[in-house]
């Protein structure tokens, strides 16, 4: 049974200052299948973490749509949906690693882990245990746990985004280059977290460069060229 299905999905950009239209990603569909992982590969700029944003709906696609078989409101268009079904589905079901950090100011690493266990009703007690072994599991330093992430290394922000997100075993996990500035070791500590939460039910898509860290990990891969799939 699929957990989310794409339709032709088109995004593009309009550059105002140059009068020029961007095509970013067309005619995309596919459909995942729960507890599945689609891998999708291709060079830089050819409009894969687009089409992980028009999911998450960062973007609002420019055409298509995309169905997703939610918990809470049974099979909606990410497309239509409304801001606060999107707010919600962003807390409780739909998860997103990015490499970037985006942290609330003034908010300690731990809290940031803590917060989305608590956004979804665990007990402060609870949600800082869990916060703690994810934290310790991703080898972020212990001496760090309190501290502002701002001051983090790439490294260090993007295994404190992966602990943030992996915390709760979201129903689907998008991944926008989820190893890009981690060492061997850590890549093996996610791969095998990735692998654990799969085997939990979690349906996954992520984009990847690293050839090697896909084996064995994904279901199917997709090669986009030229914003459509190969």
């Amino acid at each position: 049974m699929s957990i989310l299905e794409i339709r032709d999905l088109t995004k593009q950009f309009y550059l105002h200052h140059a009068g020029r239209m961007i095509r970013s990603c067309q005619n995309i569909s596919f459909a995942l299948e729960t507890g599945e992982f689609i891998g999708i590969v291709g060079r830089s700029g050819a409009g894969k973490s687009t089409i992980l944003k028009c999911i998450h709906r960062t973007y609002l696609p420019t055409a298509g749509d995309i169905l997703y078989d939610s918990a809470a409101f049974g099979n909606i268009s990410l497309v239509h949906a409304t801001e606060r079904e999107v707010l919600y589905l962003r807390n409780h079901e739909i998860g997103y690693v990015s490499q970037f950090l985006s942290v609330m100011p003034r908010t300690t690493a731990k809290e940031h882990v803590m917060q989305t266990l608590l956004e979804t009703g665990h007990k402060s007690e609870d949600a800082q245990k869990q916060a703690e072994e994810m934290l310790a599991y991703f080898r972020l330093p212990e001496d760090l746990w309190d501290i502002y992430p701002n001051t983090f290394s790439g490294g260090e922000r993007l295994r404190l985004n992966l602990a943030h997100t992996m915390v709760r075993a979201p129903r689907l996990m998008l991944l926008d280059e989820p190893t890009a500035s981690l060492d061997n070791k850590s890549k093996v500590l996610v791969k095998d977290m990735l692998i654990k939460l799969k085997e939990q039910g979690t349906s996954m898509i992520g984009i990847f460069h690293d050839l090697e860290f896909m084996d064995g990990l994904c279901d199917r891969v997709f090669n986009i060229s030229e914003g459509t799939f190969a």
